[in-house]
């Protein structure tokens, strides 16, 4: 057998057989792949394309061989079976060079009053919908940028005359005194429900929903999700980023997404929600979105104080009773991925733990499952450790190396779900035989059937990040009679200064808040009228 690289020369090709079908060659060692495209004729391979009366939902699917797209009869507007491409088999780049009935659609944080005043502020333990959409459609893009600021003194700027959320002049210059909050990408929870459903299919902080892991800012770059930082904000608690992700959610009767803010002081968010309306049910094998976060602060470890890798760890685990549960679901469809926070404590390392996947009969066979994996890391996709990569279906967030005893990893199964046709369940060990105890936090993708399982989350304080912190030093005023008057004299400006600056912040906040519950319901009758001008185009 040939063990040697081949040349270029003899690198295996691929000619496009005909003008609907462009392939790329493949490389030895190559991450390239194959676009494919469908011409408006008839071929032997492919079916002839779907008419401009039927439609489809654009789903992701990136191909690398032969292989022709699953169809299915559906109703056109006049009531005629066409064969129309599955959604679940339409092709990103194909999708654009089509003509489809559809009409695209949004909900933002507009400033309705046709002002800047675009982000909407959401109170201490008040929840907000961010969009409710009558069906059938799809969510295409969500886009969010949001902060939350805790003020620390008076300000020599007025939010009534500056007109924005925050100030974003540096502390030390003496114009403001905010803070960002360190913890509120976990103390926002992000909550989706689809069609008639009392239970939501999305239960998340909202930082971990767009894989901003232990609520602290880090760019990186995949295929679904993305997160861009302030540059000054990369690796901050709380730091200012921009998320977005591109997973489509499908809908058949309505879409409902509202945040929850469960803290103390108010928030403030930008948003984009881009959809599409059909006319048309959605097909009856339709999968719906799911995500779910979980935590685990500390795994439970039978031996944490012993090495990883060593000697003393190498037990067997033949039933994978206790390791972390990273979902857990019953019904039909796929699992698509996840991101994944780890706060090591031990000192060698947090992974050696093998990715368990149970589907269907394994829980009658009880062992081994369907998928039985070899390490953390190499669930991930990467080998001898984690390395500083985010490529488009694997790779580090945080890694170890930047914050140290941290890491943030995320791999999607966009080319390779994992299918279920009744129950599934997701697991990997915490250390060898689950020997380690870590701070574990997860949050799970995946399309299924409705209904949706009843998904639970951890009260606040539960899901508050483990971060370094000084130790805690109550800077008070001195007593009175220790001052001098001029001492005594600042110290009643400073505080004739913060009232009256809060006075001012508050008024401010509370009509951006009254705002907000306006253009909340506006956005909404907004969406009906769009549908209704489209329905009635047809």
């Amino acid at each position: 057998m040939r063990t040697d690289t081949p040349r270029a020369s003899e690198t295996p090709s691929r000619t496009p057989q005909n003008a609907g079908d462009s392939g790329f060659r493949d490389h030895a060692n190559s991450a390239s792949f194959k676009v494919r495209c469908y011409s408006d004729k008839p071929t032997r391979e492919y079916p002839r394309e779907p008419t401009a009366q039927s439609y489809h939902v654009p789903v992701l699917r990136l191909s690398n061989y032969k292989r022709a797209p699953v169809f299915h009869e559906s109703q056109t507007r006049k009531n005629t079976a066409k064969r129309t491409m599955s959604f679940a088999q339409s092709d990103m780049l194909t999708n654009i060079s089509r003509a489809k009935q559809a009409r695209s659609a949004r909900v933002s944080s507009w400033d309705h009053s046709g002002k800047n005043e675009d982000a909407w502020v959401i109170k201490p333990n008040e929840t907000v919908v961010l969009a409710d959409l009558e069906g059938p459609g799809s969510i295409t893009h969500l886009w969010f940028v949001q902060t939350c600021r805790r003020i620390k003194g008076p300000g020599i700027m007025s939010y009534k005359d500056v007109g924005v959320a925050m100030s974003e002049v540096h502390n030390a210059l003496g114009m403001n005194w905010e803070v960002m909050d360190e913890d509120y990408y976990r103390k926002v929870l992000i909550r989706m429900y689809w069609d008639d459903q009392e239970e939501p299919s999305v239960v998340a902080p909202l930082g971990d929903f767009f894989c901003l892991g232990n609520s602290m800012a880090a760019n990186f770059d995949s295929l679904p999700f993305t997160v861009s930082v302030k540059p000054s904000e990369q690796l901050k608690y709380g730091g200012a980023a921009a998320f977005n992700c591109y997973l489509t959610m499908p809908f058949n009767k309505r879409a409902r997404i509202e945040v929850e803010n469960q803290n103390d002081v108010e928030y403030f968010q930008y948003f984009y929600i881009d959809y599409e309306l059909y006319p048309e049910p959605l097909p009856k094998d339709t999968l719906y979105f799911h995500a779910h976060w979980r935590r685990e602060n500390p795994t439970e470890g039978w031996g944490p104080n012993l090495q990883t890798n060593s000697k003393d760890t190498q037990i067997a685990n033949l039933d994978g009773n206790n390791n972390y549960v990273i979902l857990e679901t019953e019904g039909k469809g796929n699992f698509i991925g996840c991101n994944h926070s780890v706060t090591h404590f031990q000192g060698t390392w947090w992974g050696e733990g093998d990715d368990m996947i149970f589907i269907d009969d394994d829980f009658d066979v009880k062992w081994p499952p369907s998928m039985h994996g070899t390490g953390g890391e190499d669930y991930f996709s990467q080998g001898w450790g984690m390395q500083k990569n985010a490529f488009p279906f694997c790779g580090t967030i945080i890694h170890e190396d930047d914050v140290p005893n941290t890491q943030v990893s995320y791999r999607w199964h966009l080319t390779d779900p994992i299918r279920f046709n009744k129950k599934i369940k997701v697991t990997m060990e915490h250390g060898h035989g689950n020997h380690l105890s870590d701070d574990w936090a997860t949050t799970a993708y995946w399309y299924q059937t409705l209904p949706s399982p009843k998904l639970t989350i951890l009260p606040m304080e539960q899901r508050l990040v483990r971060r370094p912190q000084l130790p805690a030093i109550e800077l008070k005023k001195p007593p009175t009679d220790r001052l001098t008057d001029v001492q005594r004299k600042m110290h009643e400006q400073h505080e004739q200064r913060y009232k009256k600056f809060l006075e001012e912040r508050k008024e401010w906040i509370d009509r951006r808040a009254a705002n907000t519950r306006i253009y909340e319901k506006a956005n909404i009758e907004h969406a009906k009228q769009i549908r209704q001008r489209y329905l009635a185009s047809l």
